[in-house]
């Protein structure tokens, strides 16, 4: 065979491999990979897939398929996951700053120690899901369905639960200062060993929950429902107020959060409390702003004019056979 026929041989068993290869890497949905996905993907199906690590900078994923995909560590720089489907999920330690995950779907999902500040979980659905250990500043989950999840231990400063159908979910020493309750439905939930310094639980029902060890200081359960509360003393409503509306266990009492000639002793915890309201707003203001700076840099990545292509080098004299 000429040297000719020996070349062209060799260079199709080449690229014949490398197609083999790049295929395998792109549909197998079991190889890990660190990827950087942004753009628009809406209704993307994704489900199953492994994309640990992941960084969703700027991008638009609205209603995109991720059941039961691996996003252990991921990143979700200023996305966009308006009504995606996330159930089952793993989520373990991502970090979702800024975020927009309005109508999610979150089901069985997995989301222990995830970094959340500022995050907009308005409206989501997340039954049974993991939260424990999560950071959650400031994050917005006004309306959210979080019906036996777990948030044991994790930090809720200055987060909105406003409306909340949260019936025995865990919260078990979560610390929720300075954070929004208004109009939750906490029935049977654990807050044992929970911090409320300086929140407002007004108009929120309480049947069954357990208060035991939790720090009421300066709480505001005003309306609220706490008539079948457990672990519930008269020394933690001492630190609290509420009006003709709340309803109390038998035999307990609470002050008038209307003050009038009551005097109200500002605690350590309440001033803490406050400045880590302070602070989780701040954070959450921040994440916006990287959020917001992270997309630009996407547009403006995605927006450049592609360089120009180098010259094709002359082909080499053809060889010919002896």
């Amino acid at each position: 065979m000429s040297r000719l026929r020996i070349t062209v041989a060799a260079l199709s068993l080449a690229l014949s491999a490398m197609a083999h290869q790049a295929y395998a890497g792109v549909e197998d949905k079991d190889v890990p990979r660190m990827i950087s996905l942004g753009g628009t993907c809406v209704n993307c199906e994704l489900s199953g897939r492994k994309l640990t690590g992941a960084r969703f900078t700027g991008a638009n994923y609205a209603k995109a398929n991720l059941i039961g995909a691996d996003l252990r560590g991921a990143s979700f720089f200023g996305s966009n996951f308006v009504a995606a489907d996330l159930s089952r999920a793993d989520l373990r330690g991502a970090e979702m700053r800024g975020a927009n995950f309005v109508g999610a779907h979150f089901a069985d999902a997995r989301l222990s120690g995830i970094e959340s500040s500022g995050a907009n979980f308005q409206g989501a659905d997340m039954p049974r899901v993991d939260l424990s250990s999560s950071e959650l500043h400031g994050a917005i989950m006004i309306g959210a369905n979080l019906e036996r999840a777990n948030l044991s231990s994790s930090e809720l400063m200055g987060a909105n639960l406003q409306g909340v159908n949260a019936k025995g979910a865990n919260f078990s020493s979560a610390e929720l200062n300075a954070s929004n309750l208004i109009g939750g439905n906490f029935e049977r939930a654990s807050f044992r060993d929970a911090e409320f310094t300086g929140s407002m639980l007004r108009g929120a029902i309480f049947n069954g929950a357990d208060f035991a060890g939790a720090d009421l200081s300066n709480a505001n359960l005003a309306g609220a429902d706490l008539s079948n509360a457990r672990g519930l003393d008269q020394d933690q409503l001492d630190e609290a107020c509420g009006d003709g509306g709340t309803r109390l266990p038998r035999g307990l009492n609470i002050r008038n959060c209307s003050g009038g000639n009551v005097r109200v002793r500002v605690s350590s915890s309440f001033e803490r409390a406050q400045a880590e309201a302070a602070r989780a707003q701040v954070e959450a203001n921040r994440s916006r702003i990287e959020a917001a700076a992270h997309a630009r840099a996407a547009a403006a990545l995605r927006a450049a004019p592609a360089p120009p292509r180098p010259p094709k080098a002359p082909k080499p004299p053809r060889e010919l056979d002896n």
